[in-house]
């Protein structure tokens, strides 16, 4: 029987069965290969590009979406690429390569008082008896990101890391973004229509079950061979990635008025979930904030401690979907916006997630980029430190003007430019962030002056050269006052699973943190983010301090 096989892939070298009438994008999901497709396989991205080395003639011909794109020879979009007819297909995917991604957390200390503990020769759970004692007691922590999956193995009798792993999120090959993931469990593309409530559900499924495995996979790595010491799991991400994680619907994150079908916490037998841990593991889901703020933004707040600072502090958290938390111990704002698919590959011509080969930090001198990659590997693209450098330094030089403009598209290297229209993607980006900064603050009734400091989560926050995003508005005027924590939604998850008071404490934020959609609050906050668009003085503020 013929097959398509994707050789760079352990799982796609055996081969998968062709099913005519399916994309190669289709198949690489049933093998569980991931492929980035930013558009969720509508021909708009031009991401999932992949290279066709043998079976050409079994593919339908090149689409009109795909020509746009001006594609070499043998390079087809696996979204748009049917199978046709018979013969075997291989398949190598053009954005592959090993991510950098951030698993470090700046480290607090905590009670020590998991749920699980040992009593005797017995396993507790929260006072009840679950297991033998074989020989050790473990707990994972994992932040679900909506581009990257983190994980973090701790000794729960010491509370020790004794492992961590961090790889793509396999979801990617259904989009790069929460709404792609929304969509494909809500629309059959093929058949244009709203799927039921069971087939609906069974998307939803597909994409636990991607995600979960990669979990799996890498516990698997860990060296010890202890996943069936493992008792507990706490998983924290945006409200679409956590109730992925579980298998919730998600379809009402994509309709009016935004809000996930489940939000509080809950626990569930692990083994429900595809968990292939200790048969009487169990996973805790943290809240969700509201929205699209969920429990990593949550965990945010708590690893920072906000909640008793007395001071008003902010947390930014900049991913593909950007979270800002502002507040202190009498009360708390939120709000999340779609901040970060430019700045991670996304939609930017030249752009790169962080893989090896990736440009990372630019400086211009003398007309020219020079500039140094991840891995110290030839380039391949830029990715979103680069991307934040070299606008800064286009700025500075007077490449590019106030109002964004180029006149020609800037070379990096050979083969590598930054365009006009990729400037536009990357501007946008910036702005719906800031604005969103500007607007808590307004709503808080603070000014700039008044916030004691402003904390960086995540692996893009950390990497950025603060300098340079102050320069292009990504973050508040005040490096000062910038402090990176590293990947906060996993420390948060890590305080959760240790420790049952910050548990606790996670939970009782709910009672203090109020979540706003400025966007829905603020008639005019279209023409606000068109001005946080731009590089020059705004023609008015928007925070203007206490009142």
């Amino acid at each position: 029987m013929a097959a398509i096989y994707f050789p760079q892939f352990r799982r796609g070298r055996q081969g998968l069965p062709l099913r005519k009438g399916e994309t190669i994008l289709d198949h690489a999901r049933r093998a569980g290969v991931e492929i980035y497709s930013e558009c969720g396989g509508k021909g708009e991205c031009g991401r999932c590009v992949v290279r066709v080395e043998r079976g050409t003639e079994a593919l339908s011909p090149p689409t009109d979406a795909e020509r746009k794109f001006g594609l070499g020879e043998d390079l087809r979009l696996a979204c748009q690429a049917v199978v046709v007819g018979e013969g075997d297909i291989y398949v190598y995917i053009s954005e592959f390569g090993k991510y950098s991604i951030l698993t470090e957390t700046r480290r607090r200390e905590v009670p020590l008082e998991p749920l699980v503990r040992r009593e005797g020769d017995r396993v507790l759970y929260d006072g009840r008896p679950i297991d033998s004692y074989r020989g050790g007691i473990y707990g994972l922590a994992v932040d679900v990101g909506t581009t990257t999956l983190v994980l973090e193995i701790v000794d729960l009798e010491t509370g020790e890391t004794v492992g961590t792993a961090a790889r793509k999120n396999p979801q990617v090959s259904y989009g790069n973004d929460v709404i792609s993931r929304i969509e494909y469990t809500m629309v059959d593309k093929y058949g244009l229509r709203y799927l039921g409530p069971e087939e609906r559900m069974e998307r939803v499924k597909e994409l636990q079950r991607a995600v979960v495995g990669a979990v799996n996979e890498e516990v698997r790595k860990i060296e010890g061979k202890i996943s069936h010491l493992i008792y507990e799991v706490v998983a924290v991400g945006n409200s679409t990635m956590r109730n992925l994680f579980f298998g919730i619907d998600v379809s009402s994150l994509g309709l009016i008025p935004y809000e996930p079908l489940r939000k509080e916490p809950f626990t569930v037998p692990a083994r429900e979930l595809g968990l292939e841990l200790n048969p009487n593991a169990v996973a805790y889901a943290p809240p969700l904030i509201g929205g699209h703020a969920g429990a990593d933004a949550l965990a945010d707040v708590l690893m920072v401690d906000m909640h008793k600072s007395e001071d008003v502090v902010m947390v930014i958290d900049i991913g593909t979907n950007g979270e800002v938390a502002i507040g202190n111990r009498k009360k708390i704002l939120t709000a999340s916006c779609a901040a970060g698919g430019a700045y991670e590959g996304a939609t930017v011509r030249c752009g790169l997630g962080a893989v090896e080969g990736a440009i990372s930090n630019i400086r211009i001198e003398d007309g020219r980029a020079v500039f140094s990659t991840i891995g110290d590997k030839p380039p391949k693209g830029i990715c979103g430190s680069g991307l934040i450098d070299l606008l800064a330094e286009l700025l500075r030089n007077g490449i590019m003007d106030e109002r964004a403009k180029i006149k020609a598209p800037f070379e990096v290297t050979d083969g590598i430019k930054l365009y006009q229209e990729d400037i536009y993607q990357l501007i946008t980006a910036k702005a719906g962030l800031k604005t969103d900064q500007e607007l808590l603050m307004k709503y808080y009734g603070v000014g700039l002056e008044e916030v004691k400091r402003v904390y960086l989560s995540g692996a893009f926050g950390n990497y950025i050269d603060v300098r340079n995003a102050v320069e292009i508005g990504l973050l508040p005027p005040v490096p000062e006052k910038i402090v990176k924590i590293g990947n906060g939604a996993l420390e948060g998850a890590r305080e959760m699973l240790i420790s049952r008071t910050r548990r606790r404490e996670a939970e009782g934020l709910l009672d203090l943190i109020t979540h706003t959609k400025p966007n829905e609050l603020e008639e005019e906050f279209a023409y606000l983010v068109a001005e946080n668009m731009y590089f020059g003085r705004r023609r008015r503020d928007v925070c203007p301090g206490r009142p």
